[in-house]
């Protein structure tokens, strides 16, 4: 819409910067979430990220250091949607029937591609890259692992598991074997193995 200058001559609305940089970084994250299903991680480059997101590949060097990290943020802002809100577990007072809804969500990600490539690709990143496994524990890895043990923890204050479960442990005996699974892709990732994957921890940790 146009506004009068003090001279009576309409002019142009300006553009909001911060809206166009909103845009064009939702712009980057998906371009990058689509190239990584299309070509692969390897053969992902930031030259094609900027290409498909319509943006100069300085851009994206002045928001992320690495393809990598573009891929990190692309990955974050799917699984949580866009939402900064902090993370829970469901907790219904029934620890198993809650742990089986989070399990089976987290075997139907494993199992989507939009899921699967990027996390794949930054499983990979992370090995070779010490900041990007930082970046991970900081902003994901950790927030989640945290709001697991609150979970157990209200589960163990309710005498759903034992008083002395190492709550630490409890989650590898819960999401190791899953991660094994997926990453040698040595089985199906099933509504079924996840809730199985509860009964037998469930069994370890009981009072």
């Amino acid at each position: 819409m146009a506004r009068a200058s003090l001279t009576g001559v309409s002019a142009a609305k300006e553009p909001n910067p911060a809206r166009r940089s909103q845009r064009s970084r939702r712009a980057v994250l998906e371009a990058a979430r689509e190239l990584v299903l299309e070509v692969g991680y390897a053969k992902l480059t930031i030259e094609a990220i900027a290409a498909r997101a319509g943006v100069g590949k300085q851009t994206i060097y002045r928001w992320w250091r690495s393809k990598g990290a573009v891929v990190f943020d692309a990955f974050l802002a799917l699984s949580r949607g866009g939402e900064e809100e902090p993370i829970a577990l469901p907790d219904t007072g029934d620890i198993e029937a809650d742990l089986k809804t989070v399990m089976r969500a987290t075997v139907a990600e494993f199992a989507d591609p939009r899921f699967e490539a990027p996390i794949r690709a930054l499983t990979t990143e992370i090995i070779n890259d010490p900041d990007l496994a930082a970046q991970y524990r900081e902003k994901l890895a950790g927030p989640v692992d945290e709001a697991k043990k609150a979970r157990l923890r209200s589960a163990r204050d309710a005498g759903q598991i034992a008083v002395d479960a190492d709550l630490d442990l409890a989650l590898e005996l819960l999401y190791g074997p899953l991660h094994q699974r997926w990453l040698h892709r040595s089985g199906p990732l099933t509504p079924e193995y996840a809730d199985a994957l509860v009964d037998l921890t469930l069994k370890a940790l009981r009072p």
